[in-house]
């Protein structure tokens, strides 16, 4: 397990305050904070990883904090250690401007402990007003229940705000500093896929790089990738990735030494679009340093459709391996890479990815079917979590293999899982549900394979999905719900009346009744594109938290009130908490943008 990218893993800064009056005061908490500050480590420490799988490192303090010199020696630590996240911690009262974090770039939070021998909740109070005034805004994290003062343990509800905001601003400060890689550009007029390199540098800190997809044919052409690897993986995809029915009119087929070719070919594509992201040493030691390097791109997107695709094969295979968990080298972290360079869902996959650890599904939000018209073409009713209708998501094939849902979760329920905790087994199992079927030459004249499975089982899953609006800029939606099963009867002639030839998902929203929750309908009615990207688990909380660290507002959630987690801040811009949001990412502007 090692980190792919450019630049090492963020840490993150616990920031132990105290009260600085010495000779009596200072002294007898000192123990009592810095315990603090080591007991919030180690909780963090034991319960998070990176999507590369590397624990999480915090680093502590050398002292407490009691004034601004302190405060300026801990800035420096955290500095030359690689801190992106701020945590400070207290049991009771603070100086609150001379000891806080001004650093604008890092996101931070308070944990003023609950306790009623010392005014921690007085300094959480204080602090938080001092970076609402000076526009930093900051996370506050206060237990419901009081502890006695020397109770080590974290309660539960600190311990999920805690995790919350540590995910959400790991995720934003591994974004910082790298890039998305456009392979090729505007693909079908879809506007996702226009890059637009000021939305990436200010609201991400992610450079947008711009490589035409002749590059693709170049490499191709000149050898430029590794051989070796080249005909382990060629050997591995005979093996392991079975030929669909060819669904072409048998005039249109291509003979079998053109499909020979084609197989050939996406599988030089995966190599060589993997190397365009993170490059590879061997490319270096055969002459191609340029080459070889990379482009440090934690996301990127394939054109594809129409230019490529009219000429040569599809990508389909290429971003559906590279989605995925696994390939002829074996189990290891997902890559992001969205199809038609759509990179608005490419960077709402990233967000899952960074918040899970977990390979992303991208899908078409295709089809509304309600229970009347699934009655009327299968002549059956729809029942369980489906009995409302159901959403098909669907797409050419770009979709992860994990999506099989053959990975399972501790309980024996169908699951999707950091790489690390997926078996041998279960990865041979997501290979064993997909086939690969020759490309429907109507939408792809160039030939290539679409992957075809269908998502088996219940799962909980989010489907998010950032969208520009002009005059304000992105906004997130948010829908989490479950996969649902449909009766094989049922599925397939719903399938085949969309693509045979293409995974599917089924997908049904959490309703409630109202606004763009009230029915399953409103939600596809509601959603702004027509992709979306769905990670496993039910992280509408987390992507709330995450999005508001970015200044970016969400238009549509289906989250629980009492979840939500934004900075303290954002109460001050209203008592309805969407329009505030609005209000508060108005006033701050994105995270690296310049007001």
């Amino acid at each position: 397990m090692a980190n792919r990218l450019i630049g090492d893993l963020p840490k993150v800064g616990i920031r132990p305050v105290i009260d600085g009056r010495e000779n009596g005061v200072r002294e007898s908490l000192e123990s009592q904070v810095m315990e603090l500050a080591k007991t919030a480590a180690k909780f963090i420490e034991e319960n998070l990883r990176f999507p590369s799988g590397e624990n999480v490192e915090c680093v502590i303090a050398d002292t407490c904090i009691g004034g601004v010199a302190e405060a300026a020696m801990c800035a420096n630590k955290f500095k030359k250690e690689g801190v992106g996240v701020s945590l400070t911690v207290t049991p009771c009262w603070c100086y609150g401007t001379e000891v806080m974090d001004t650093d604008p770039l890092v996101p931070k939070a308070v944990w003023g402990f609950n306790g009623t021998e010392r005014p921690g909740a007085v300094y959480l109070a204080a602090a938080l007003a001092g970076y609402t005034q000076k526009g930093l805004p900051t996370f506050g994290i206060y237990g419901r229940d009081v502890q006695d003062a020397g109770d080590t343990n974290i309660p539960a509800d600190v311990q999920e705000k805690l995790l919350r905001f540590v995910k959400s601003a790991l995720a934003v400060a591994q974004m910082n500093g790298k890039s998305y890689l456009s392979i090729g550009y505007s693909s079908m007029g879809i506007a996702g896929s226009m890059v637009d390199s000021n939305f990436f540098q200010d609201y991400l800190g992610i450079r947008t790089e711009f490589v035409e997809s002749v590059e693709i044919l170049r490499r191709m052409d000149e050898g430029i990738y590794d051989e070796d690897e080249y005909q382990k993986a060629l050997a591995w995809t005979k093996e392991n990735c079975q030929e669909g029915e060819d669904p072409n009119a048998s005039e249109a087929q291509a003979d079998a030494a053109r499909k020979e070719v084609e197989w050939e070919t996406v599988v030089k594509m995966t190599l060589i679009c993997r190397d365009m992201m993170i490059g590879n040493q061997k490319i270096i030691d055969k002459g191609y340093r340029e080459e070889g390097l990379g482009r440090n791109a934690i996301l990127g997107g394939f054109q594809g459709q129409r230019q490529w695709t009219d000429y040569q094969p599809n990508a389909d295979f290429t971003e559906a391996i590279l989605n995925s968990s696994f390939d002829w080298n074996g189990i290891r972290q997902a890559f992001v890479f969205a199809t038609e360079n759509d990179s608005l869902n490419s960077v709402s996959m990233l967000f899952g990815h960074l918040l899970t650890n977990t390979a992303q599904i991208f899908s078409d939000v295709r089809t509304y079917w309600s229970p009347d018209a699934v009655k009327r073409v299968t002549g059956k009713t729809l029942s369980g979590l489906a009995e409302g209708g159901v959403i098909h998501l669907i797409n050419s094939g770009s979709t992860t293999l994990d999506a099989t849902a053959q990975q399972k979760d501790a309980e024996g329920k169908p699951a999707m899982k950091p790489f690390w905790d997926i078996t041998e087994e279960e990865a041979q199992k997501c290979l064993d549900k997909t086939q690969w079927p020759q490309a429907d030459r109507g939408y792809f004249r160039g030939g290539g394979y679409s992957s075809l499975f269908k998502t088996e089982g219940e799962m909980p899953v989010t489907m998010c999905r950032i969208n520009m609006v002009k005059g304000m800029g992105p906004v997130l939606q948010i829908a989490e719900g479950w996969t649902v099963e449909l009766p094989e009867d049922i599925h397939t002639v719903l399938d085949v009346r969309t693509n045979p030839t293409w995974p599917t998902t089924w997908f049904v929203p959490r309703t409630s009744g109202q606004g763009a929750f009230k029915d399953v309908y409103t939600v596809m009615a509601n959603w702004g594109a027509n992709h979306g990207a769905i990670s496993y688990g039910h992280i509408g909380a987390d992507l709330i938290t995450l999005a508001s660290m970015l200044r970016i507002p969400v238009n549509m959630h289906n989250v629980s009130e009492d979840q939500v987690f934004r900075p303290s801040a954002w109460s001050a811009f209203g008592e309805d908490k969407e329009g505030s949001d609005y209000r508060a990412c108005a006033t701050y502007g994105p995270l690296y943008g310049i007001k």
